[in-house]
């Protein structure tokens, strides 16, 4: 089935909740543990919260959907970025999933495709994020679309402290 990808409305809040905490389950809970989980989760993916991150006005959400089905989604936020980012006018992408049913198909490239297609409307000049250590299957995506390695940051997953590592690009060399 073919997937398009739009910008999540206040609407979208309940479904996006339900996609985003079983996406990040499936990503990363063989290597952590249920209690870590449980409690980013519950921190994290809340339909409120959703609805809260797709009315802020410093965030986009794009959702990945095949007729009434979600695929995927990204957010993308403009805030102050680390030290080690530079640019203008940069922009994170805070997250990214693609659920395990969805992987092979070509998702993940259309969201990064519309992403990167998002901030360089917005007059973005670097995209940035934090990926864990890790995840290595991430990395090498991110990579894939001129992302380097420019710091690192720490991340609490639950009680957990993890070491991101923060890629960085810039629009004009995608």
């Amino acid at each position: 089935m073919a997937v398009s990808i739009r910008r999540a409305t206040d609407s979208d809040a309940a479904p996006l909740a339900v996609l985003a905490e079983q996406a990040f389950r499936q990503a990363f809970t063989q290597e952590n543990s249920d209690a870590d989980i449980n409690q980013h989760c519950e921190a994290s993916f809340g339909s409120d919260k959703q609805k809260a991150e797709i009315l802020d006005a410093n965030t986009v959400v794009l959702l990945a959907e095949s007729g009434e089905q979600l695929a995927g989604y990204a957010q993308l936020h403009v805030c102050s970025p680390k030290a080690c980012v530079r640019g203008k006018a940069p922009a994170e992408l805070n997250r990214m999933y693609v659920l395990d049913a969805w992987h092979g198909r070509g998702v993940a490239q259309q969201i990064m495709s519309k992403v990167l297609d998002v901030l360089a409307n917005e007059g973005r000049d670097v995209v940035w994020l934090g990926v864990w250590e890790h995840n290595a299957k991430a990395i090498r995506f991110y990579r894939k679309y001129g992302f380097s390695e420019v710091g690192e940051h720490a991340f609490y997953l639950g009680e957990d402290l993890q070491r991101d590592l923060i890629f960085a690009t810039t629009l004009s060399a995608i």
